[in-house]
């Protein structure tokens, strides 16, 4: 439906039933009573609190819901990928990440760990606390046609290194474990509807008001492009956390009901990724070098890209020649601003008096570009390459890039997410 969280959807947790705390997290009964003769009443079993609140570690969740937490913390069934990114340090560029692009846990799971961001919030913000996504505090899941959403209240500093844990979607502010259904467990719960919706993802993945093309914008963009015109039924778990048939408490004599796979795949799912964008080229005009590139929104119900504005993808068009000799290159690229407007080099100087100089720099060093293509849209970019009289072959490619402000040439941190390929006859 990005901070670099974006790529991803708020957790829309499918399904809580029968939590089964362990033993040693178990509320005891108080002790009999000793008294001679007179029968004891029965004694209903203490619920479970959540003193922590969204601190509560999701190891303590997992204990029973085996299955959701090993997605949670491992990714396990997706393909998520960290990559290489690039990054400037003082020392010159350093390179963060997993060289062999292993399976890696969901972003969720890694939003108070993730060394990037962490990197970037000490040399771009100076260190102070990151966006409150990162580490909310239990909150209610807002009116999915607000104008304008209200993030939640982060917790305390000290807090902050657990990140989103299951806790901070499904704790309520009155202590209730919230989802979809009816059901009896040791914590108090409640049934809410709106956890299948979209609407649990606004408080995160939102910021301020719709501008179009600004980053962290991803619920606005799926609601006034996708939902409101029509385009889709489709809410965001629909596409991030696909359904199974399974228990919620594997080991407990709970119903097999469609519970949602606990993923959130994102920029960083090469799978996800390449479903995006599709891409047509076309001669404009027969004999003529004048070419014309379709790239199309056909499987995201929001911008590509989406999130922070670090993400990007790149066209990178050539004209090749006899011998496949490159006679000519041409490459856009589409990513979200930083700001209300447009990434512009003439702001630099501005920028220097900026509450974040440096994040407001470096996206305003790399403007003009293509904003990002929204729902559905179909962008049409031209090129007229010199070229004389023969026969060529144009090749394009759409390349995903999870660090925009890293050296272009640096692959580690980019997916190729389609080609295309079209033979061209230039004539007098």
């Amino acid at each position: 439906m990005n901070s670099r969280r974006s790529l991803g959807f708020l957790p829309l947790v499918a399904t809580i039933t029968v939590l089964v705390v362990p033993p040693i997290l178990t509320a005891q009964p108080p002790a009999k009573s000793t008294q001679v003769g007179k029968a004891s009443p029965a004694v209903k079993p203490a619920m479970l609190q959540f003193p922590q609140g969204t601190a509560t570690p999701s190891e303590f969740c997992g204990a029973c819901h085996k299955a959701i937490y090993r997605e949670f913390s491992e990714g396990f069934g997706a393909d998520l990928q960290y990559g290489e990114i690039l990054y400037e340090s003082p020392d010159g560029k350093k390179v963060i990440g997993m060289p062999a692009k292993t399976s890696m846990p969901t972003l969720h799971a890694l939003a108070g760990t993730d060394p990037f961001p962490m990197h970037a919030r000490t040399i771009e913000v100076g260190g102070r606390s990151c966006n409150v996504c990162h580490f909310p505090q239990p909150f209610d899941i807002p009116d999915i046609n607000k104008a304008e959403i209200v993030k939640p209240k982060g917790r305390p500093k000290e807090q902050e290194v657990g990140g989103l844990t299951c806790a901070s979607c499904h704790l309520t502010p009155e202590g209730k474990i919230r989802g979809p259904y009816d059901v009896k467990a040791p914590h108090e719960t409640v049934r809410d509807p709106k956890i299948q919706t979209a609407a649990m993802c606004a408080s995160c993945h939102s910021e301020g008001k719709r501008v179009v093309g600004k980053q962290t914008q991803t619920f606005l963009e799926w609601r006034e492009d996708f939902n409101k015109p029509g385009l889709g039924r489709q809410h965001c778990q629909d596409c991030h956390m696909f359904r199974t048939q399974r228990k919620i408490a594997e080991d407990f004599d709970v119903p097999v009901r469609a519970v949602a796979r606990h993923l959130w795949t994102g920029g960083h799912s090469p799978q996800r990724v390449r479903t995006a964008l599709s891409m047509v080229i076309v001669q404009a005009e027969d004999g003529k070098p004048r070419l014309a590139f379709h790239v199309i929104n056909v499987g995201a119900g929001h911008s590509v890209p989406t999130g922070s504005n670090r993400r990007a993808v790149y066209l990178r068009a050539e004209v090749l020649g006899p011998n496949d000799t490159v006679a000519a290159r041409e490459a856009w690229m589409f990513a979200p601003w930083f700001q209300n407007r447009p990434d512009d080099r003439k702001y630099l100087e501005e920028d220097k008096k900026a509450p974040d100089p440096i994040a407001a720099a470096q996206a305003d060093a790399q403007g003009p570009h293509e904003t990002p293509i929204r729902a559905g849209e179909e962008r049409i970019l031209a090129w007229t390459p010199q070229l004389p009289v023969g026969d060529y072959i144009v090749r394009a490619r759409l390349i995903y890039d999870l660090n925009r402000y890293s050296d272009p040439e640096h692959t580690g941190s980019q997916t190729e997410i389609y080609r295309a390929s079209l033979a061209i006859k230039v004539v007098d």
